[in-house]
C-alpha cells in the first residue's frame, strides 16, 4: 500500500484532530502518501483531495472540532454517489480509506467497501459515545467535562438565588453523556431514554431535599428523553420552585479536547494505518480496558451499547 486518504464524517467530535495527526503522521513514517478529504462523504463525491503533509498536521494536536471539516451527504446514500466516489478514490491511487466518524459513517464505509473492494477502517468519535465495542469513542470525555463544567458555574447561580435548575444535554437516543456528568456533577436526578423515570418522585425528592435545607437542585435530561423545557415547568407546577431550565446544546461539542481524546485519538489514528498497511479492511478501532483492540465494523454494527445500569443506580443512591 502505498496511498491511502482519510476523511472525517458525521458530528465533529473533539480530539478528531488528534486522530488526523497521527494518522498522516504515522502513514508519512512508514513511507505512505496521505490525501485528506475535505468535508466527508461529499467531498469524496466533489473530488475535495488536499494533499497531507507533515506541517499539515502541525499544531491541531489542541483544536476542537475538525480541519477536515464534516458534512451530510444525501447523494452518498445512492449506489450512483458511492461509485462515483470509489472512482475518484482510484483515479487518485488511492488503495485504502480511513473514516472518523460515528455509526452513520461506518455504515456507508462498510457500503463503499463491499460494493467496490475499498480497503477501510474505522475509528469511532462521537460525543453521544454510543459506539459498541468500545469502552470510549473519541469526544465523549471532553463533551463530559464540558457539560460538568457548565453545571458547576450553574450550580453558583442556583445556589445564591435558591433556585432548582433542569440542564438539557445532547443524547437524542443515548443517555451516556447525562449519565456520567450527571454523577461527576453531582445531579439530584439525572433522566435518560433507556431508563423510565417518574417525575412525580423526582418532585418529592426536590421537595424532601428542600425541607432538609437544600439550597438549590440540578436536574440532567438528555435531550432524547424529554424536553428540558417541559420537563421544568412540570417541576414547576408540581413543587412551586422557582425553576430555570439551559439547553446547553452545541457548546458540549466545542473546546479544546481533554488529554484523554488526545491520548485515544492519537492510539486509534496510529493502529488504523498499521490495520491498512496489513491489508486489513472492514475493521473498526476500539479501546477494551485501556488497550487498543480491532473488532469487524458488521460485527460492531449488529450490536448495541448499553447504558451501566449499576452507574446510573450509584447516582442515585449519592443523591438521595
Amino acid at each position: 500500500m502505498r496511498r491511502i486518504a482519510l476523511l472525517t464524517s458525521g458530528g465533529d467530535a473533539p480530539g478528531m484532530n488528534a486522530a488526523i495527526r497521527a494518522v498522516v503522521r504515522k502513514a508519512i513514517y512508514h513511507g505512505l502518501e496521505v490525501i485528506g478529504v475535505r468535508r466527508g462523504f461529499s467531498g469524496l463525491i466533489h473530488g475535495e483531495f488536499v494533499e497531507m503533509n507533515l506541517s499539515s498536521v502541525a499544531d491541531i494536536i489542541h483544536r476542537g472540532g475538525t480541519i477536515l471539516r464534516t458534512a451530510r451527504s444525501e447523494e452518498f446514500k445512492t449506489p450512483a454517489g458511492r461509485a462515483t466516489a470509489a472512482r475518484n478514490l482510484r483515479e487518485r491511487g488511492i488503495e485504502g480509506l480511513i473514516v472518523i466518524g460515528g455509526d452513520g459513517s461506518f455504515r456507508g464505509a462498510t457500503l463503499l467497501s463491499q460494493e467496490h473492494g475499498i480497503n477501510v477502517i474505522g475509528i469511532p468519535a462521537t460525543i453521544d459515545n454510543d459506539i459498541p465495542c468500545t469502552d470510549y469513542s473519541i469526544g465523549f470525555d471532553t463533551a463530559v467535562n464540558n457539560v460538568v463544567d457548565a453545571i458547576n458555574k450553574i450550580r453558583d447561580t442556583a445556589t445564591s438565588h435558591e433556585r432548582t435548575y433542569v440542564i438539557e444535554v445532547m443524547g437524542r437516543r443515548s443517555g451516556f453523556i447525562a449519565l456520567e456528568a450527571g454523577l461527576a456533577g453531582g445531579a439530584e436526578s439525572i433522566l435518560i431514554p433507556e431508563i423510565p423515570y417518574d417525575l412525580d418522585e423526582v418532585c418529592a425528592k426536590l421537595i424532601r431535599g428542600h425541607k432538609r435545607g437544600k439550597l438549590h437542585s440540578i436536574i440532567i435530561v438528555a435531550e432524547g428523553a424529554a424536553s428540558g423545557l417541559e420537563i421544568g415547568r412540570i417541576i414547576r407546577e408540581k413543587t412551586g420552585f422557582e425553576t430555570r431550565v439551559t439547553i446547553l446544546g452545541h457548546l458540549q461539542r466545542g473546546g479544546t479536547p481533554t488529554a484523554f481524546d488526545r491520548t485515544i485519538g492519537s492510539r486509534m489514528g496510529a493502529r488504523a494505518v498499521e490495520l491498512l498497511m496489513a491489508g486489513e479492511s472492514n475493521k473498526m478501532v476500539g479501546i477494551v480496558h485501556g488497550e487498543i483492540v480491532t473488532v469487524d465494523i458488521n460485527f460492531a454494527l449488529e450490536q448495541q451499547r448499553t447504558i451501566d445500569r449499576d452507574l446510573y443506580e450509584l447516582a442515585s443512591i449519592l443523591a438521595i
